[in-house]
């Protein structure tokens, strides 16, 4: 007796109609917008403004190379970026999340934010830098820095997208690979040294659009004296605290101080555990020791005259409740600084 069951499933393969063909399965990398390294290279160009808007590199890395006499603009972040055999170049590159390195350019001048900063074999760069770590040069001579000063509205989001803090920014402790006995490979640029001297900005239709300032008071990175020469002998170390407004309360009471004739001469943001705050605010730390869970602390230093004094002004004044280490008087306010400081440099491994 035959069995009402007895038909056989078809395999998948046989239940499609004839000339129907197995679509292949995709994946995720399949799906990716394909990257053609064209758009992220500019090669063996001669007296030309080029450049990239806001939106247009997206964190993708980056090659400048052989370029003589041309003006270069990255306006976006992006993942590192490599400048060799530049000649007479004028080059500005927004956030870089990993490293900046230039090798064998001579007479360019940049303005650049990074994660590392490398030269080797070069001789008279002009750099205005924010960098994160110590920058580093090699067989280089006559190289010269300042601080980051530039704004564009969409320039702190890029920061962020960069991974990079505004205020971790150690321009000035430079290291020399290659130092030569009684010669000085590096230095710095004149306090008074204004970006648009050196940086100018592009004059071509296509990057008007971008609401450039090179206003120290208006750049993203605050402007800091680095390792010049202080005017006083008094400093003055102020700690804010994570919160929803740390980083407006920063930038309100360094326009403050500036303001009021004191130099902003090193800022750092970083995380500090319970045994770095005894260590840095000694009888103080109980105050703040709830305060540390709740992000990275944004720390200043101000110099000048009666600076412990007109902190605590600004900081009663303005910042009343929010909780604040503000050095207490200016015989140990230079303690302070050291304590944080040096606590900062083992943290990073300088």
């Amino acid at each position: 007796m035959g069995c009402c069951f007895s038909k056989r499933r078809k395999s998948g393969k046989e239940s499609r109609t004839e000339g129907e063909e197995e679509q292949p399965k995709l994946y995720s990398w399949d799906q990716r917008e394909k990257v053609d390294p064209k758009d992220y290279t500019f090669s063996g160009l001669k007296d030309e403004t080029v450049g990239r808007l806001p939106g247009k590199v997206a964190g993708q890395q980056f090659v400048i190379q052989d370029c003589e006499n041309c003006n270069i603009y990255i306006f976006d972040h992006s993942a590192t970026i490599t400048i060799d055999d530049c000649t007479n170049c004028v080059i500005f590159l927004g956030p870089v999340k990993g490293s900046v390195f230039f090798r064998n350019c001579r007479d360019c001048k940049c303005t650049l934010a990074c994660q590392q900063f490398r030269v080797r074999d070069c001789r008279k760069l002009e750099v205005f830098l924010c960098c994160a770590t110590q920058p580093i040069i090699e067989s280089s001579t006559n190289i010269k820095f300042g601080c980051f000063q530039w704004y564009y509205p969409e320039l702190a989001a890029q920061f962020k997208d960069a991974g990079l803090s505004i205020f971790n920014n150690i321009w000035s402790h430079v290291h020399d690979f290659t130092p030569v006995s009684g010669e000085l490979n590096w230095s710095l640029l004149p306090e008074n040294a204004v970006v648009q001297d050196y940086v100018p900005l592009p004059t071509t239709e296509e990057f008007k659009a971008v609401r450039i300032s090179t206003d120290p008071n208006r750049s993203i990175v605050p402007v800091s004296r680095g390792q010049r020469q202080k005017y006083s002998d008094e400093s003055c170390l102020v700690v804010l605290f994570a919160d929803d407004y740390t980083t407006a309360n920063a930038r309100k009471l360094i326009d403050e101080m500036v303001g009021k004739g004191f130099s902003l001469v090193q800022t750092k943001e970083m995380s500090m555990k319970t045994e770095d705050a005894q260590r840095v605010f000694r009888e103080k730390a109980s105050d703040f020791l709830l305060l540390l869970n709740k992000g990275p602390v944004i720390a200043l230093e101000f110099n000048g005259d009666d600076a412990v004094q007109e902190c605590h002004l600004i900081v009663n004044g303005l910042f009343n409740g929010t909780k604040m280490f503000v050095s207490e008087k200016k015989e140990t306010a230079s303690g302070d600084v050291d304590s944080f400081y040096n606590f900062a440099e083992i943290q990073m491994g300088i």
